[in-house]
This record gives structure tokens, C-alpha cells and sequence, in this order.
């Protein structure tokens, strides 16, 4: 078995910080099985065990932070130990070198003295005296972990088990041979909810607590940095311009209460003004394809497939998951992707190649009250649209009577080195037709 090293989370992470341990020293674990939460440049997410075996040594504490490919675990067999060695290398490090000598003598002293004195028994091993409450309640949980274990889910329906607190061998699979899966885990966490009548409540973001005439120096996090690094790379190199076009919302918003009618309510998979917003965009980059493309040095490249970025605020910064191949999705698809990649990058459980790669990305404000904005192209893409609000306006109507409409702001931020300003009006006036005609959306 192999010694665990710091993975490549993102295309440019060069190091990596241990949020949590999801596993103790000791415990099996299986490939697939959520093992730690690791803090990129990009985002903090969960990752998953490349081995199969027992979590014999943890070399990085919760909290450390190391280079990838440096060693962080080892996962080896029954009986298997990590190289003394190594092992003996992490005991010796310190910070000052003049007590060097002496400190590597220590480990040995008192590995011969484990040696020579005998192990005492435990006072719960005692026979007829029982386990405190504690230690029974934490042999309750080893009891049901080989039931869970012999339940037939995905790695994802057990990683989403544990996050919501879901019994897997209390869920009823609907997979392959009876496999639980992710949509299995979340209809009984669901359906618990509403027999308890109680609602999660919602993650907080740390603040800081400064006193009357005080400041405060708050580190940036990994993902901080990199988002200040690209937006110098973006704004400086990248010849941005922009296009502004206001969108006729009515046929919109008439859409929006014709499908609430029709029974979608307060579902949490109903269709919302940004689901069309991010299918037109789409459809229209379908319909312009020279708009989906980049620049690389002495070319321009046209992407084959619309992989769309949308936009995610997130308590350290901003996040863009990937709707891969959007342009063979439907609204409802659109929507519903939408909506899980917007839940898990929130919920820091995004896995890096659905963060990488977008050919260009729509940021919507509107629901934060933004009227109208303009967005920072993210390189290497060649646009971004920024959406505002809908909001109600008086507008002159075809029989040129003032009348109250519904009005929505849409930007284009364009790289000048692969869209024209003629390139991007043809892109933004299909966008409008498709918005201001929604049924051209459904079908």
C-alpha cells in the first residue's frame, strides 16, 4: 500500500490545507469513501480514499498545510505499519537544530521502555463491571457501522449520508440490484425533515468582532488569493468592453406564473427566471457559435460544446461550476444542475473538474437587488454576461401609451481580441428574442 501524498486538486493549486479528517487513525476505509476535506486555491472540498485498508498513520494535523505530493497519511493492510523511517523522520523534526542530536535519541528510549513494561489493563476490560455510558454509546455507533457497510450504495449516497445524518440501512435503494442512491439518501433525509417539522437551519459566516476604533488584519484564504491573482490577470492583459441590452420581462414573468399554476408551488425544483436566463445563453451561443471561443496566443479557439459557468457566492469568495455540454440539456436539466452545483459549492463539496473549464459564465445579481452591474471576464473565457434584477418600469407601449412593463439589465464583458463589438450585438439580440419569447425555451 501506497503512502498518501497531498493531491492536485485544481490545475493550479501548489499546495493544500487539511480542513478535517473524516476518518481517526485506525479506522478501515474504502476506496471512494470520503477520507478528508482539503482547502485549495479554489475551494474546500471532500476527498475521497484512493485505497482500500486501514488509516495506520496521519502525517498532517488538522490545520497544516503542505505542498502537493507531500506525504499526508498512509493507508496500509491488516498488520501492514509505515516505513520506520519516515515515520522516525516526522518524530525528529524541529524547529531548532542544536537539540537535534539529542532529540533523536528520545523515540528510542522510549520505545524500549513500552517494551519492558507491561500493558495495564483497561478498568472496562474488568469482567463484570460495565462500560461507561459514553463508551457504550460509542459501541453502538461501531455495531451499525458494519450494517451500513454491507448496504449496496454509490460513494456519493454514503458521502451525502453522513453529511445529512441518513441511517443507509434504514433507505430503501431504487438503483441496479437495490443500490441506494444520492436521490434515495435525499428523499429520506426529506421525508425526516417533514415528520419532525423542522427546517436545517442556515450555516452562518464567521464574522469579526471589532471593538469602537479598531481594524482588523483577516488572512486571505487560499481561494481569496487566487481570485485577487486572476482578476489582475483578466483586467490588465484582457481588453475588455462592454454591451448593455434591456430585456423585456413580461413574456418572462408570465411564463414563471403560467408553470406555478400549472402545480409547481413552493417545489424546490421549479423553474426561476435565472433557469431561462442560463438556457438562453446558451441556446444563443448555440445559435452564435463564434462567441463560445477563446484566444490563445496566435489563434482563436472555438469550443465544439457550450460549457457553461454560472456564477456562485460562497462565504470565502466565488465559485463557477461547469454545466458540461449545456447546448443537449433541457430547461428542466439546466435547472436542476443548476441548482445541486450551486447547493454543493455552497456546502463545499465540489469535485475539481466541476469547477474547471467553462467556455464562458453568466453571473445574476438580480436576486441580491442589483439593478444592473458589469462582470470581470475569468480567463481564459472570451465573455461573461452579468444579469440584473427584474423590475417593474414605465415603458411606451406599440400604441406609444406610457404604460407599467417588467425590465431586465443584461451586460456582455467581452475580450476585444476574440469578440467584436458587431460579433457580440448579433450574440445579445438572439439572447433578447429568446427571452423575450420563452416558449422557444421549453421545446
Amino acid at each position: 500500500m501506497p503512502e498518501i501524498q497531498m493531491p492536485k486538486l485544481s490545475d493550479t493549486m501548489t499546495e493544500g490545507t487539511l480542513i478535517a479528517w473524516k476518518k481517526k487513525k485506525g479506522d478501515q476505509v474504502s476506496t471512494g469513501e470520503v477520507l478528508a476535506e482539503i482547502e485549495t486555491d479554489k475551494a474546500t472540498m471532500e476527498w475521497e480514499s484512493p485505497e482500500d485498508g486501514i488509516l495506520t498513520e496521519i502525517y498532517v494535523q488538522e490545520g497544516g498545510k503542505v505542498n502537493v505530493g507531500d506525504k499526508i497519511a498512509f493507508i496500509g493492510g491488516e498488520g501492514e505499519e509505515p516505513p520506520k523511517k519516515e515515520e522516525k523522520e516526522e518524530k525528529e523534526r524541529k524547529p531548532e537544530g542544536k537539540e537535534e542530536g539529542k532529540e533523536k535519541e528520545k523515540p528510542k528510549e522510549e520505545e524500549a521502555k513500552k517494551e519492558d513494561k507491561p500493558e495495564e489493563p483497561k478498568a472496562e476490560r474488568k469482567e463484570g463491571k460495565k462500560p461507561p455510558p459514553a463508551k457504550a454509546e460509542e459501541r453502538k455507533k461501531e455495531e451499525k457501522k458494519p450494517e451500513e457497510a454491507r448496504v449496496k450504495a454509490s460513494p456519493v449516497a454514503r458521502r451525502i449520508a453522513a453529511e445529512l445524518g441518513v441511517d443507509l440501512s434504514t433507505v430503501k435503494g431504487t438503483g441496479p440490484e437495490g443500490r441506494v442512491t444520492e436521490t434515495d439518501v435525499r428523499a429520506t433525509a426529506k421525508s425526516k425533515t417533514a415528520e419532525l417539522g423542522v427546517s436545517p437551519a442556515p450555516k452562518q459566516p464567521t464574522r469579526v468582532q471589532l471593538q469602537a476604533g479598531e481594524s482588523a488584519r483577516i488572512q486571505l484564504s487560499g481561494m481569496r488569493k487566487i481570485i485577487a491573482q486572476r482578476l489582475v490577470e483578466s483586467l490588465g492583459p484582457v481588453p475588455h468592453f462592454y454591451l448593455t441590452i434591456d430585456i423585456n420581462a413580461g413574456p418572462l414573468m408570465e411564463a414563471r406564473e403560467e408553470l406555478k399554476s400549472a402545480g409547481e408551488g413552493a417545489d424546490a425544483a421549479k423553474i426561476t427566471v435565472n433557469d431561462f436566463v442560463l438556457k438562453a445563453a446558451v441556446m444563443a451561443a448555440a445559435k452564435v457559435p463564434r462567441v463560445n471561443a477563446s484566444f490563445d496566443n496566435d489563434a482563436i479557439v472555438q469550443y465544439a460544446d457550450v460549457d457553461l459557468g454560472v456564477a456562485v457566492a460562497i462565504e470565502d469568495g466565488l465559485l463557477t461550476p461547469v454545466i458540461r455540454a449545456a447546448q443537449d440539456k433541457s430547461l428542466r436539466e439546466i435547472s436542476a444542475l443548476a441548482k445541486d452545483l450551486a447547493h454543493r459549492a455552497r456546502n463545499k463539496r465540489m469535485k475539481p473538474e466541476e469547477f474547471q473549464g467553462g467556455t464562458f459564465t453568466v453571473s445574476n445579481l438580480g436576486g441580491m437587488g442589483i439593478d444592473s452591474f458589469s462582470a470581470v471576464i475569468n480567463p481564459p473565457q472570451g465573455f461573461i454576461l452579468a444579469v440584473g434584477k427584474v423590475k417593474k418600469s414605465p415603458v411606451v407601449d406599440d400604441c406609444d401609451q406610457m404604460t407599467v412593463g417588467h425590465r431586465m439589465s443584461v451586460t456582455m464583458s467581452c475580450d476585444h481580441r476574440v469578440i467584436d463589438g458587431a460579433l457580440g450585438a448579433e450574440y445579445l439580440k438572439e439572447l433578447r428574442h429568446l427571452l423575450e419569447n420563452p416558449a422557444l425555451l421549453m421545446v
